[in-house]
């Protein structure tokens, strides 16, 4: 007796068997709800108070928000300048609380009730504060872009050396600091100018601090 012949089946056979298998699964599957929208971009909103340059302001904002986009975005304060977001510049620098800072590197919703001057605070055209005088007079700037951190810097500077705060360089930590050319490049190392006007800025900075003491 002939052993029977196996049943071959072709190529596009074998496709269209697996095409319909696959099809029919599919088709009994349960299907997976589909993530809300809403759940997917909602965005982490906080109530956060500050006293910017004397004025109370009521903000909601995106947790995540930093400090200096605040003052631009929301507050409009475009004096304070945003240069490389990773403080390393120092263009971004306000005074918080009395302490200077990089307003990139902070949270706004961390300064809750905190109390923020920024360079429109510190004076204006018809009003200048004497660091912003003496920057004119001495021509502490060129293209301007750093001029409103290195002057907020240099307003806390002033103050710190005033409440006897040392530095790196400071030899004597029982002493008040005196503020001597090295001290003053060492303090105002945060703030960088590409323009390279750190000589004015220095003859600026000491002429005020020479009127104070």
């Amino acid at each position: 007796m002939d052993s029977p012949t196996p049943h071959l089946i072709s190529r596009r056979d074998a496709l269209i068997v697996s095409a319909a298998t696959a099809a029919a699964v599919s088709s009994t599957a349960p299907v997976a709800a589909a993530p809300a929208a809403a759940s997917a971009s909602a965005v982490p909103l906080m109530k956060v108070s500050l006293n910017v340059n004397g004025q109370a302001h009521a903000l909601e904002l995106d947790t995540r928000t930093t400090l200096l986009d605040a003052l631009r975005e929301h507050l409009h304060l475009s004096g304070t300048k945003k240069g490389c977001d990773h403080g390393q510049c120092g263009a971004c620098t306000v005074i918080a609380d009395g302490r200077r800072i990089n307003s990139c590197l902070t949270l706004a919703v961390m300064h809750e009730g905190g109390q923020i001057t920024t360079i429109e605070g510190l004076g204006t055209p018809q009003n200048m504060h004497p660091l912003q005088a003496a920057f004119v007079k001495h021509d502490g700037y060129q293209c301007g872009y750093c001029t409103p951190g290195q002057i907020c810097s240099a307003v806390a500077v002033l103050d710190e050396v005033k409440r006897g705060v040392p530095s790196h360089v400071t030899a004597d930590l029982t002493a008040r600091p005196i503020l001597s050319a090295e001290e003053l490049r060492e303090r105002m190392s945060g703030n960088i100018c590409r323009c390279g006007a750190y000589s004015n800025i220095v003859d600026a900075i000491t002429e005020v601090a020479g009127s104070r003491t």
